[in-house]
């Protein structure tokens, strides 16, 4: 007699035998009880979960001839024929040899016979999603409305490729993927009874191996089995490892203390001998990522053993590794090595890239807690402010000193009150006590300092000034003609450029400014200008109106330069032949605004365009809430880098100030 295969022949023959989709027996079993079962039924799931298994044992509960019962006798014929596969009144159909038309009508002129023996006409059509259109376009009505004798059993792994008007007219089971736990349990009855000594270990690594399906599971076991052979040797993780090539929990356990001690030299002698012993890496790394998540739950559960499912010396082994880091780097090590495994398993070369993996995670930087570096600033803070307290500069007066500002506005009180100090000394001694001020106020001072030692020259020529010239050129203005201040910028210098308290006279060099300085710091001719406050308000209002009914039509508007807006009329300047004139401008938007502009005003107002080009004269919402935002930005920005905590992180740390977003921004 030929050799039968473990899957065949340990297939469960009742719903108690079924493993793991007791929601599925235990509903099928009270159907039958109640007498309340249906005429058609679709078993969905991945394969070797036991649809097909269940749908014979359903047949066996149907026409078993001490039925319908939830328990078969398993010694009628009916019962012995389902289990072989040969009973006349139970048909098993492969669904990808049976995908046309025409034999979904030849199956039809079976059906309104009545069974030859059984109870009911069973048809089990398996992958019956490979089905054409038209073939279930013809099982339709039938499907719908059988005779009472017929049963239908689909089972599918693709159940979204069966016809909605299918799923609506069949009862529908989904089979779950069976527990690894459930998978070793059964494969070690299965072990007692072919008399196959094998451990804990061997067993638990071929149903992690199996990926939930019992049947995958039953045919590792016939191979590893087979690399046994008649010997007395049992199963160790080892051999199983070996033969099925993944790693046992053992070297696997070595690993991840290598990574997690810091140890990348014996990170890479452990692959070197994964790799000599051909163990497929990929395999090694996907078993590797889920030691690392048994090291997290490991540590952060109080009741591990119920989530995980590892042998009691493999359980104790990951909790005291897991003992010897914290949960914060723990979850680390995963969430980097779940990136890398990607990596891993699509590269041309998974050994150098999971070398690479487990190196940078070996040596990966320590975690400073959160609560030590605010402590640490905090400490700093105070070292800080003491240091502000005490009288003279702070050694090192360079960056990170935060009294440097205040040094310097006494500085210039000092030169102002003492009218013998040299310029020279009083702008170097300034800028030693400023620490942090720009280089270009420096000689702004000095060529005041000289102005208010000596008396004004209304006749030396400009070549001779030549403070004033060093200052202008510094400021980057042109040296020839007259450089000149004009009074306007000293109401906007800074304070440690005024050296004297009071006004000094200027001489004929700083009354005009040359037509190249003059030009550039005149503002822009033809600049938008900002609405009436009225106007202004009228149109947010109209805006808030559209805005409640279409956003996207109000952000239209936004951009209009709103150039007259009353109870007169409301003009909007666009420029001509831009995107956004084009549907502003549309029939639909116009219609909206006309409503929003009668509803505000109470009256019938007209509204306009304008293509004229004026519509640079006034400033749009947009760019008015575009300067406004900028506004708030850079005005918050000054606040943060200001702030005590932020310069001593800086200090501290070596960081930069990269960008402040306002409350309620996306990041």
């Amino acid at each position: 007699m030929s050799y039968v295969v473990l899957a065949r022949k340990w297939r469960p023959q009742t719903f108690d035998d079924l493993v793991g989709q007791e929601h599925v027996s235990r509903t099928l079993g009270n159907a039958i009880a109640s007498d309340r079962v249906a005429h058609a039924f679709l078993f969905t799931g991945v394969r070797g979960v036991g649809k097909t298994t269940s749908a014979r044992i359903l047949a066996k509960a149907l026409n078993c001839e001490t039925g319908p019962t939830a328990a078969p006798c398993q010694e009628c014929a009916a019962c012995l024929e389902i289990g072989d596969g040969r009973d006349v009144d139970v048909q098993e159909i492969d669904g990808a040899s049976y995908t046309g038309v025409d034999a979904v009508r030849k199956l039809q002129e079976t059906i309104p016979y009545q069974p030859a023996r059984d109870r009911f006409k069973i048809y089990i059509v398996d992958e019956v999603h490979m089905l054409s259109a038209a073939a279930w376009n013809a099982f339709l009505k039938t499907v719908e409305e059988p005779p009472a004798h017929v049963k239908f059993i689909f089972a599918t792994t693709e159940a979204n490729k069966v016809p909605i008007t299918i799923l609506s007219r069949c009862q529908r089971y989904d089979f779950k993927l069976i527990a690894t736990g459930d998978i070793a349990d059964r494969l070690r009855v299965v072990l007692d009874a072919e008399k196959v000594a094998a451990d804990d270990a061997a067993v638990r690594i071929i149903a992690r191996e199996a990926a939930g399906s019992m049947r995958d599971a039953m045919s590792l076991l016939d191979q590893v089995i087979a690399w046994v052979g008649g010997s007395a040797d049992k199963l160790d993780a080892d051999g199983v490892g070996r033969v099925l090539g993944v790693a046992a929990r053992s070297v696997l356990h070595r690993l991840s203390a290598a990574v997690v001690d810091g140890d990348p030299g014996a990170c890479l002698e452990i692959v070197r001998q994964l790799s000599e012993q051909g163990y497929q890496l990929s395999n090694v790394a996907r078993d590797f990522l889920e030691q690392l998540r048994d090291l997290v739950v490991a540590k952060v559960s109080e009741t591990p053993d119920k989530l995980l499912a590892l042998a009691d010396e493999e359980l104790a082994d990951v909790k005291a590794l897991a003992e010897r880091s914290s949960s914060d780097d723990l979850c680390r090590l995963y969430l980097g090595f779940s990136r890398a495994y990607d990596d891993v398993a699509r590269s041309a070369q998974p050994r150098g890239a999971f070398e690479m993996a487990l190196v940078r995670l070996a040596q990966r930087p320590p975690l400073m807690p959160l609560d030590d570096l605010i402590r640490r600033l905090a400490e700093l803070e105070q070292r800080l402010d003491g240091a502000g307290g005490r009288s003279g500069p702070s050694p090192g007066g360079g960056r990170g000193g935060r009294g440097a500002p205040s040094a310097g506005r006494g500085r210039d009180s000092t030169a102002s009150s003492s009218q013998g100090t040299s310029p020279a000394s009083s702008s170097h001694g300034a800028g030693r006590r400023a620490g942090g001020a720009s280089t270009a106020a420096q000689p702004k001072q000095q060529s005041q300092s000289q102005s208010q030692s000596q008396p004004p020259q209304q006749s030396q020529p400009p070549q001779q000034s030549q403070p004033p010239q060093q200052s202008q050129r510094r400021r980057g203005l042109p040296s020839k003609g007259k450089l000149e201040q004009p009074p306007a910028t000293q109401q906007h210098e800074p304070p440690l450029a005024r050296v004297s308290p009071t006004p000094q006279p200027l001489d004929s060099s700083s009354a005009s400014v040359s037509a190249s300085a003059s030009a550039r710091m005149a503002p822009t001719r033809g600049a938008p200008r900002s609405m009436d406050p009225a106007q202004l308000a009228d149109w947010e209002a109209i805006l808030t109106i559209v805005r409640g009914r279409k956003p996207a039509v109000a952000s239209l508007f936004e951009h209009a330069s709103p150039l007259a807006v009353g109870s007169r009329g409301v003009l909007l300047g666009y420029e001509q032949g831009s995107f956004v004139a084009e549907h502003a401008t549309a029939p639909e938007a116009k219609r909206l605004l006309l409503d929003a502009v009668n509803q505000h005003f109470g009256a019938e107002v007209s509204v306009d365009f304008d293509f004229s080009g004026r519509h640079a004269e006034v400033q749009t919402i947009a760019a008015k809430n575009s300067a406004d935002h900028a506004a708030r930005v850079e005005e918050a920005k000054k606040k943060v880098a200001d702030h005590p905590l932020v310069t001593a992180a800086i200090d501290m740390l070596g960081a930069e100030l990269r960008d402040v977003r306002l409350p309620g921004e996306a990041s």
